[in-house]
């Protein structure tokens, strides 16, 4: 996995657990969402306000390996790195580790594609998101 520069801090909520008192298995994706989102405000890319129809992106494929059980009140966050920059598509690692320990209580990947939401229609990645993605990520994409 790749050197994973952005983290987001995420609360374990009750809610969130199933009845063995783990984190539910749904919720990883949900902060891996949050934490991508997150991603997206600091390089500039998405703002409060603005509509979700114009951050320009969907999902295309998920997945999750589960390492180790989250429960309530763990300090944890989400990782991501967008590791991978296609003509279309974005490649997004991503984990959930213990805040303090760095232990890895899950890992995986989602791929995004850039979209237009307007005209229901695949689209290049923009410039300006490839520019800043880059950037930040240290690579030449």
């Amino acid at each position: 996995m790749p050197k994973i520069k952005f983290f987001h801090p995420i609360e374990v909520r009750y809610g969130d657990l199933d009845p063995q008192g783990h984190l539910n298995n749904s919720k990883y994706l949900t902060y891996f969402e949050q934490a991508r989102i997150r991603y997206f405000v600091q390089l500039g890319l998405f703002t409060p306000g603005q509509s979700f129809m114009d951050i320009g992106v969907t999902m295309a494929e998920a997945k999750v390996t589960y390492h180790a059980s989250v429960e309530y009140g763990m300090p944890v966050k989400a990782g991501v790195c967008m590791c991978r920059l296609g003509n279309k598509s974005i490649t997004v690692e991503q984990s959930i580790v213990h805040a303090e320990t760095g232990e890895v209580f899950a890992s995986g990947y989602v791929i995004l594609v850039a979209y237009d939401y307007h005209e229901q229609k695949t689209i290049p990645i923009p410039g300006e998101m490839r520019k800043k993605i880059s950037e930040f990520e240290g690579y030449n994409y």
